[in-house]
C-alpha cells in the first residue's frame, strides 16, 4: 500500500511524539507533533478533519540536554523527549528548561512547577485519568552535567551510574496543583522510560537504560511500594539477552517488549501477563533488523523493524511498517507488511516510531524519505 502524507509543510522537519505516548487526541481528531518550522522545535497540533494547524509551545531556545538528546543545552530549551499527551482531554505536557508545562488545545498554558537542579530528564508519561505526570530524572553527573556535548557521551553511562552510585528518581506531579506527590529514589539506576498502567495510576513501568545485563535488568514495575524486576534468568532467558521498548497493552493486563537472545542470537517478542506473572516469548526467524513494537487492541502490534523482503538493501534498521497479529497462547505470529517506511534512521528523530490510532484504522509513522521528516499514515487493514 502507498502511505498517505499527513503533515504538509515540506520546508520543515516534523515528527510524531515518542511512541510510548500517543500523538492522537480527542478520539483521533487531532494529531500532536513536533515541528522546526519556526527555526526551533515546537509542539503543534493538526485537526485531521479540517487540516488546520496550531502552534502550542513557544520555544526559542533550542533543544534541552536530556536522554536521548545528549547534544542539547543543559537546562535550556524544549525537551523533545518530554512531550506526552492525555488523549481524551487533549492535554499536552512538556518540559521547557526546568519548567514542567501543561498546555491545552485552546492554547492555555500553565507552568506546573520545576524539577530540581542538578537533575536531567528523559521521556515523561501522564496517567490515564490525567491526574498525575511522571517525570523521571537522573543525577546530572550521569550525562556529564552542565558540560555541552557534541553527542552521546564517550563513556559507558550505566557503568558510571553503577561505579559512582548515582541515582534516578520517579517524580510524580499532581497535574492540577503541580505539587510533587511522589519522589521515589532508585539507586544505581539510569531511568529513561516511564509509563503509568492504563488501569492503575499507582503502578509505573520503568527501565534501566543500556545496562550491561540488559536481559534481566531492563524492565521494572514500581507498584507504589515495591520495585519488581519483570524479566529474570531462567526458562532460556539470560542476562546476556538484549531487551528493550517495553510497553503496556491497552487494557493494562500485560506488558509487551522485544529484543534478542544472547545479544546476537534470534530476535523475539515477549509478553508478561501480570496477574499470573506469566512470561511468553516468541522467537522470530530470519535476519534481525532493529525497530519498535507498539500496541493496538489485544493481540495486534505494529512495528517498524525486523521484517524484510527479497531485494531489500542490507542493513540493521527496519524498512517496513507491519501489522502483526499475535496468538500468545499458541506462540503464533501472522505478519502483514503494510508499506515501506523508507526512513533513513539517521537520528532518533528519523525513527519511524509507528503508533496505532484508537479506532484501529491506521498506523501513523515518521519518515524522511521525501527529504525532510514528515508524518504519514497507512491503513492498518491490509485487505
Amino acid at each position: 500500500m502507498t502511505p498517505i502524507r499527513v503533515t504538509q509543510n515540506k520546508n520543515a522537519n516534523e515528527q510524531l511524539l515518542y511512541f510510548t505516548s500517543s500523538s492522537l487526541l480527542k478520539e483521533d481528531t487531532f494529531l500532536a507533533f513536533l515541528s522546526d518550522r519556526m527555526g526551533f522545535p515546537n509542539i503543534f497540533v493538526r485537526n485531521l478533519e479540517t487540516g488546520v494547524e496550531k502552534q502550542l509551545s513557544n520555544n526559542q531556545e533550542g533543544i534541552l540536554k536530556s536522554y536521548v538528546y545528549f547534544e542539547g543545552s543543559p537546562y535550556r530549551g524544549i525537551s523533545k523527549a518530554s512531550v506526552s499527551v492525555h488523549s481524551p482531554s487533549g492535554t499536552i505536557y512538556y518540559i521547557q528548561g526546568r519548567n514542567i508545562v501543561k498546555v491545552t488545545l485552546d492554547g492555555k498554558e500553565t507552568v506546573l512547577g520545576q524539577y530540581p537542579e542538578n537533575q536531567m530528564t528523559a521521556f515523561t508519561h501522564v496517567s490515564s485519568d490525567n491526574r498525575f505526570l511522571c517525570v523521571p530524572t537522573t543525577d546530572e553527573r550521569a550525562l556529564d552535567g552542565k558540560i555541552q556535548l557534541d553527542g552521546r557521551p564517550n563513556y559507558n553511562i550505566d557503568e558510571r551510574v553503577q561505579a559512582e552510585s548515582l541515582s534516578s528518581y520517579l517524580r510524580v506531579y499532581d497535574t492540577s496543583t503541580g505539587i510533587e506527590v511522589i519522589c521515589e529514589k532508585v539507586k544505581k539506576a539510569w531511568i529513561t522510560h516511564v509509563q503509568f498502567s492504563p488501569i492503575n495510576n499507582k503502578h509505573i513501568l520503568y527501565n534501566h537504560e543500556w545496562p550491561a545485563d540488559c536481559g534481566i535488568r531492563r524492565m521494572w514495575l514500581f507498584d507504589g511500594k515495591n520495585h519488581i524486576r519483570l524479566r529474570t534468568e531462567g526458562d532460556g532467558r539470560s542476562k546476556a539477552d538484549w531487551t528493550c521498548h517495553e510497553m503496556w497493552e491497552r487494557d493494562g493486563i500485560a506488558i509487551i517488549y522485544h529484543g534478542g537472545y544472547q545479544n546476537k542470537g534470534p530476535t523475539y517478542i515477549g509478553r508478561i501477563l501480570l496477574e499470573e506473572a506469566k512470561v511468553t516469548e516468541i522467537a522470530l526467524t530470519g535476519s534481525a533488523r532493529y525497530g519498535h513494537f507498539t500496541v493496538g487492541n489485544s493481540g495486534v502490534l505494529v512495528t517498524d523493524g525486523y521484517y524484510e523482503e527479497f531485494g531489500d538493501q542490507p542493513g540493521n534498521k527496519g524498512n517496513w511498517i507491519c501489522r502483526i497479529d499475535v496468538d500468545w497462547a499458541n506462540g503464533i505470529t501472522k505478519w502483514h507488511p503494510l508499506c515501506r517506511s523508507s526512513s533513513s534512521w539517521d537520528s532518533q528523530d528519523a525513527h519511524p516510531h509507528p503508533i496505532i490510532d484508537q479506532n484501529m484504522h491506521y498506523a501513523f509513522f515518521t519518515s524522511d524519505f521525501e527529504g525532510k521528516r514528515a508524518i504519514y499514515k497507512v491503513s492498518l487493514n491490509p485487505n
